[in-house]
C-alpha cells in the first residue's frame, strides 16, 4: 500500500535537518553491505553460533550441517566484512567474531527478532 500526501507540503527545514545528519552516500552504501551480510542463514548461523564461542571451520561445518567448502566461502565473505577474524594455532584456524560491535548487532537483532 502506497501512501500518498493528502496536502503537498514540503518541510523544508525538517528536510534540511534530516540531510546534514545523514551520512556520506559512501556510508550508507557501506552499512548496506553490512547488513547485506545478515541476510544470509549459512552466515548468520556461523555468526550466531561464534556469538557463543570461537570454532574452527570442522567445528562449524559439524555444527551447520554443510560442506567444509560452504563454511570456508561463507567465513571468507564475513572476514571480508570484518564481522569474523580468525587466529592460527597449529595448523588449525579458529574463528570468532571480529570485535564487541558485531557482538551488539547480534544482541539487538536477536531481541529484536524475539519481541
Amino acid at each position: 500500500m502506497i501512501t500518498k500526501c493528502e496536502v503537498n507540503v514540503v518541510h523544508n527545514q525538517v528536510l534540511d535537518l534530516v540531510k546534514s545528519k545523514l551520512p556520506p552516500d559512501e556510508q550508507i552504501y557501506d552499512l548496506a553491505e553490512l547488513f547485506k551480510n545478515f541476510g544470509d542463514s549459512t552466515r548468520a548461523k556461523i555468526m550466531l553460533s561464534l556469538f557463543e564461542h570461537e570454532l574452527c571451520v570442522c567445528d562449524i561445518t559439524s555444527l551447520i550441517g554443510v560442506t567444509q567448502s560452504a563454511i570456508s566461502h561463507q567465513l571468507k565473505i564475513l572476514r571480508q566484512a570484518k564481522l569474523v577474524k580468525a587466529r592460527k594455532k597449529g595448523k588449525e584456524v579458529f574463528y570468532s567474531l571480529a570485535d564487541k560491535h558485531v557482538v551488539t548487532i547480534i544482541q539487538q537483532g536477536l531481541e529484536h527478532v524475539c519481541e
